[in-house]
């Protein structure tokens, strides 16, 4: 700022400083009020937690009775068997005879028959086994069943015309054949050892000629 010569070298006045003024704020800030403050989760009630609804109580598997009445069957017959048909052949070689053996066998069965009826009337039941990689829902192979069954029943007829040794190889190529194997060589020779191996086994081991058939001095 410069001086003006005409007032003596005072200095012009200044003119006043209007202070800011800030904004008011609207109708609408007015009305509104401070904004809501969050208001504080409630704790939970720690009343008593809801039972769920009870479960049935599981009905008896009465198909499984069948399987009951099949041991007792068998237990009764056995006793029966043992108690009447038996004689009372002891020798110093077996002082016991044959016929505790059987009875005990009979009784077990009775007592398993027994337990067993208790548990399915109790709503036992055994759970359906899932299989490692065998689809359930699949339906059965009658034709790997079947020939199963035929390589059994031609073992059965020929043992005694063949023997052990001719018959139970056809029984085991038979049986590697309907469960899918392929290799008819390597199969044939694997029945062949295990046909050899059981009849020496049985005759050796346990004292019991298998049927040697056709190779009847030989063997």
């Amino acid at each position: 700022m410069t001086t003006r010569p005409d007032r003596g070298g005072d200095l012009p006045p200044r003119p006043p400083v209007v202070p800011e003024i800030p904004a008011q704020p609207g109708p609408e800030a007015a009305t509104a009020g401070p904004p809501p403050v969050p208001a504080a989760e409630e704790p939970a009630a720690a009343g008593p937690a809801v039972d769920a609804a009870p479960e049935p109580a599981p009905r008896p598997d009465r198909a499984q009775y069948g399987v009951v009445a099949f041991l007792a069957l068998v237990g009764g017959f056995v006793i029966f068997d043992a108690t009447t048909r038996i004689g009372r052949a002891i020798n110093t070689a077996d002082p016991i005879g044959p016929k505790p053996v059987p009875i005990l066998l009979g009784v077990l069965l009775l007592v398993i028959a027994v337990i067993y009826a208790v548990d399915v009337a109790r709503g036992g039941r055994g759970e359906p086994e899932a299989g490692e990689d065998v689809d359930l829902s699949l339906p059965i192979d009658w034709r790997t069943v079947l020939l199963l069954v035929g390589a059994f029943l031609v073992n059965a007829v020929l043992i005694e015309r063949l023997g052990w040794v001719i018959s139970g190889t056809i029984l085991f190529w038979g049986s590697a054949y309907a469960l899918g194997n392929r290799h008819y060589v390597r199969n044939l020779l694997i029945a062949v050892a295990l046909s050899l191996i059981t009849f020496y086994t049985f005759a050796i081991g346990l004292g019991v000629d298998l049927p040697a058939g056709v190779l009847q001095g030989i063997l």
